[in-house]
């Protein structure tokens, strides 16, 4: 079955492209906007506040989701290669190979919601199923994309895979209980995106018409960063984040059913 609400006549006619790209002053803010709650973590972590250090690290974990996915559809304003920097970057500090996600990802827009949709499995399942997926969920994106992705992202992901072994060998050889504590969040974030980055959006929706859902609400979009405005992220990919809320109420003007499916 094909994505039908692609091609709606409704949904092309939706203006977009006033939304798309990105100054360098914003490029800066999207970059950095997660190093307070990075920096938060780790001083916190240092003197033995482990609670709000678990908190900065939530945080900053789905900053850095918003930073890479914007990065995916190379929507931060760099270069290619500046953009492949930023995930190399992000996958040394947030414990994966974020080119193997991006590759993942690329295919659930392709494929969305198909079987050959390897990144979308979770949401094909009970939400206490996708909860229990847990390590074999990035397992399953690392292996498919090494399986199938093309040189050059084999090569990303030695490179990244390769800098995160070395990272977590010096956490576990090393006295380092700040690297210890900034590894161990970053990997139980990961053992949760199938539910939280995944199932979340997707739960319940179909191949063609509803794809994903949405968030209305200026307070739900501020604490989520806008990352679950996810139905309009799927129809125009090239808008970054921290557009999506306009891009949410010109869509609400063309195709008003399609804010029905929520998050929360």
């Amino acid at each position: 079955m094909s994505l039908e609400i692609l091609t709606d006549p409704r949904v092309r006619a939706t203006p977009y492209q006033d939304l798309r790209g990105m100054s360098a002053t914003q490029t800066l803010r999207e970059l950095s906007m997660g190093a307070p709650f990075l920096v938060g973590m780790w001083l916190c972590a240092a003197r033995g506040w482990w609670l709000p250090a678990l908190g900065f690290a939530f945080v900053f974990f789905l900053v850095g989701l918003r930073v890479v996915h914007d990065a995916f559809h190379a929507n931060l304003g760099l270069s290619r290669s500046g953009h492949d920097a930023v995930l190399v970057v992000l996958s040394l500090v947030m414990g994966s190979s974020m080119h193997a996600i991006k590759w993942n990802h690329l295919r659930h827009h392709k494929h969305c919601m198909s079987d050959e949709d390897v990144e979308a499995f979770g949401a094909r399942l009970p939400a206490h199923r996708a909860l229990l997926l847990g390590p074999y969920f990035p397992w399953l994106l690392h292996t498919s994309a090494f399986r199938h992705g093309d040189p050059r992202v084999r090569r990303f992901m030695c490179v990244e895979l390769g800098g995160s072994s070395v990272l977590a060998a010096a956490a576990l050889l090393l006295e380092l209980p700040l690297l210890r504590f900034h590894l161990g969040t970053m990997l139980v974030g990961q053992c949760l995106t199938a539910f939280f980055a995944v199932w979340t959006v997707h739960h319940d929706c179909d191949r063609s018409h509803y794809i994903a859902r949405t968030i209305r609400g200026r307070l739900k979009s501020v604490v989520t960063f806008n990352m679950f405005y996810h139905v309009e992220h799927h129809l125009f990919p090239r808008v970054p984040t921290f557009r999506l809320p306009e891009l949410a109420r010109r869509l609400d003007e063309h195709a008003p059913e399609l804010a029905s499916r929520r998050v929360f």
